[in-house]
């Protein structure tokens, strides 16, 4: 998604975010957002995965695979994506919270299958509605 986009899809971008953070009852900002040069989101999580004990854990989103649960391994490195939620690009707050909880339940739902969702060709008109939400 290039930033033609415009602001009132970054704001409701923002907002999407801030809705899934507030969904797992996290605290703090410790989050971003972008639109270009495609739409991604980072959501650093305050707990380890089960299994993974030596890993901060990130929730992060992008326009071509939806969410995923990653580990930050090392700051030079790369992400390791360990499974994704896989419902659709951009599935409810609710959603995304409730295959959180239950990843660190140990009750994985999600896949690792990181094919790219077929092109949602209203996803700055959805992100839009996020920011509708905001006050003016």
């Amino acid at each position: 998604m290039e930033s033609e986009f415009g602001e009132v899809a970054l704001r409701g971008l923002h907002r999407y975010v801030r809705l899934v953070i507030e969904e797992l009852r996290l605290s703090g900002n410790a989050y971003y957002a972008q639109l270009d040069p495609t739409a991604g989101a980072y959501i650093a999580l305050d707990r380890r995965l089960p299994g993974h004990p030596g890993c901060d854990v990130a929730l992060v989103w992008n326009e071509r695979t939806g969410w995923a649960l990653a580990l930050e391994t090392d700051s030079r490195e790369d992400l390791v994506v360990v499974e994704r939620l896989g419902a659709e690009v951009l599935p409810s707050p609710r959603v995304v919270a409730a295959y959180t909880r239950d990843a660190y339940a140990g009750e994985p739902k999600g896949d690792k299958d990181d094919s790219p969702f077929p092109v949602c060709s209203d996803l700055a008109g959805r992100l839009a509605g996020y920011a509708a939400a905001l006050p003016a």
